[in-house]
Order: C-alpha cells, then sequence, then structure tokens
C-alpha cells in the first residue's frame, strides 16, 4: 500500500474529527464546508482504492483479498452515510456522527496498514 497516501487519509481524518469535535463542544450542527471536508476524504479514500486495485492486480502482495476489500470498501461507505445522517439532523448529534465517522474510517486505516505488512 502506498503509505504516504494511508497517513493523508490518516490525517485529513483526525483534522476532519477535531473540528467536528469543536462543533460538538459548541453544541453546534455541522455546516456545509464540513460535509465538503468529508467530500475530500471520500475522495482521497477512493483514489487509494484504485491505487491498491493496481498494486494486487500486479500482485507485488500477497494479502487476503476479502479481509482487505471488507475494510476499504467499508472505508467508502461510512463518510457518506455519515454525510447524509449528518445533514439531515440539524442538531449536535449531527456534529457527534460525522465525529464518529471519521474517526472510524481513522481507525479502519490504521487496521488497513496492518492488514497489508502482514
Amino acid at each position: 500500500m502506498f503509505l504516504p497516501l494511508a497517513l493523508l487519509v490518516a490525517a485529513l481524518c483526525l483534522a476532519l474529527a477535531g473540528w467536528a469535535g469543536w462543533f460538538v463542544v459548541a453544541d453546534r450542527p455541522v455546516v456545509l464546508r464540513q460535509l465538503w471536508g468529508g467530500a475530500v476524504v471520500e475522495g482521497v479514500l477512493v483514489l487509494q482504492g484504485v491505487v491498491l486495485a493496481v498494486v494486487q492486480a500486479t500482485g507485488d502482495q500477497d494479502v487476503d483479498g476479502v479481509l482487505l476489500w471488507g475494510y476499504v470498501v467499508t472505508q467508502l461507505v461510512v463518510v457518506p452515510v455519515a454525510a447524509a445522517w449528518a445533514f439531515a439532523e440539524r442538531t449536535r448529534w449531527s456534529s457527534v456522527v460525522l465525529l464518529v465517522a471519521v474517526l472510524t474510517v481513522a481507525f479502519l486505516e490504521l487496521r488497513l496498514l496492518q492488514i497489508w505488512a502482514a
């Protein structure tokens, strides 16, 4: 797996988590700019999926494909579902949903690195 891309995903997720956490503390709902931040995270996740597909197709790394792609697909689903939920829920809890979602993606990214290294 391309380590700088994985670190970028984790850094973006943690930055967005900090921003959403600030909104939780301030008792504010998610704003559109945060959802755009989620879209940036999603775009990088799609790019990472393409890179993983190419690397796995070339056979450079022998990993469990079902486990790897289970994590990749889960990451790709979590952010849009959280964004839709946060958009529909216009209370403080929308910020909590976004915070939990991006922290989940950051931890899934760590797990992807572990799977790839095994």
